[in-house]
């Protein structure tokens, strides 16, 4: 589990293939902070832009770490296939305070920002939500972007998705990879963990029409 507090911004440093098909998966290199992984043990979980993974090699003298990921988990992520900067959490433990929302690192979706702009001190984000995560959109919930804790501040369901956007603080913008952000980027979407609950106690029991 984490909280969608980004604890470090790391960088996909090197991307080799695990075998010769598409079939195959990739082993991604990542240079982390100096050091961010004097806690961090083989096996540990830490979160790559909002995706758990799982640490399979690890210096951290050099302060890197490698991970394996599965071509179907590149196929449902974006940002994890190309060098590039990277948000990165350390799994939640039972003293850490929650400073975000539960958030599990399962990607739900891809979303595509339409909009990055300052607007005063602060900036506006807007992404297009896929149409079957607009559901579990809610004014004022939690979603995960790429990893980080955010509040939805607007809603509107269109015919190709669902738009939100999101007032992100100078503080969220320089201490995470979503600075990097502009209008066409793809960024992973988790939706609020209570919301999928909710859905699912609703419709328990309920036989679908034949």
């Amino acid at each position: 589990m984490f909280t969608g507090i980004i604890t470090g911004v790391g960088r996909i440093a090197a991307i080799d293939d695990l075998g010769s098909s598409r079939q195959h998966g990739k082993r991604l290199t990542i240079a982390a902070p100096s050091g961010y992984l004097d806690d961090v043990g083989l096996g540990d979980s830490i979160a790559l832009n909002g995706a758990c993974m799982t640490v399979t090699s690890l210096d951290a003298s050099a302060g890197r770490f490698s991970i394996d990921i599965s071509a179907e988990s590149l196929d449902k992520t974006a940002g994890l296939a190309e060098p590039g900067p990277v948000n990165l959490e350390k799994a939640l433990r039972p003293q850490d305070r929650l400073g975000g929302h539960l958030v599990s690192g399962h990607v739900d979706g891809v979303g595509s920002v339409t909009k990055m702009r300052p607007v005063g001190e602060s900036w506006e984000l807007a992404i297009l939500a896929p149409r079957e995560l607009g559901k579990y959109l809610a004014y004022k919930g939690s979603i995960t972007v790429n990893g980080v804790s955010l509040t939805v501040n607007t809603i509107v369901d269109r015919e190709d998705g669902t738009e939100l956007s999101i007032n992100l603080i100078p503080h969220t913008v320089d201490n995470t990879a979503l600075h990097a952000l502009q209008a066409g980027s793809r960024v992973n979407l988790e939706i609020d963990l209570i919301a999928r609950y909710v859905e699912r106690m609703l419709g328990a029991g309920k036989v679908p029409a034949s």
